[in-house]
């Protein structure tokens, strides 16, 4: 994941792991990039050594443009309002915001996705009904956001079809 954001992340830059659960990505991050990364979710799992903070799924606990970049790692399918959540983002990004998503392409990748969502909101309690959606209905959240897409890449596809994509503030 790392090598896929290189050309958009500096060494130390300030990051914001926005949904970073178990805060493993986010420690990658912090060791790739010789970042700091603060890691922010609804639950604290993080079991990572960078900092932490509880989320109330509203409103980030950060100041405006407090980050030089938000990483939002597979999150937005399991976000109620993805929308109010890249709003968010923005407000605290200085500069860019890096969304990686599952895309609800194809049968094998549709498969998974409606798998997947099953079993995060009924093992693990998801408060919203998880929604996978294509390459442009992302796009499309990104736009009515605000957001434009710099830079997309397909980073994997199979059994899953896997974005990533860099969006300019």
């Amino acid at each position: 994941m790392c090598f896929d954001c290189r050309d958009f992340i500096k060494k130390g830059y300030r990051i914001l792991d926005l949904g970073s659960g178990a805060g493993i990505v986010g420690e990658a991050f912090k060791n790739f990039f010789q970042a700091e990364v603060i890691g922010v979710d609804i639950k604290n799992i993080n079991i990572a050594s960078i900092p932490f903070k509880l989320y109330d799924g509203q409103h980030l606990p950060f100041s405006e443009k407090s980050f030089d970049t938000v990483l939002i790692n597979y999150v937005l399918h399991h976000s109620e309002s993805p929308e109010n959540l890249l709003i968010e983002a923005k407000r605290v990004s200085k500069d860019k915001i890096i969304v990686y998503e599952d895309l609800f392409e194809g049968f094998f990748s549709e498969l998974f996705c409606k798998l997947h969502g099953f079993s995060f909101d009924n093992f693990f309690g998801n408060s919203c009904k998880t929604s996978f959606k294509s390459e442009k209905e992302w796009e499309g959240v990104f736009r009515e956001t605000g957001l434009n897409v710099i830079f997309k890449k397909r980073i994997n596809n199979f059994p899953v079809k896997k974005q990533i994509f860099i969006l300019g503030t």
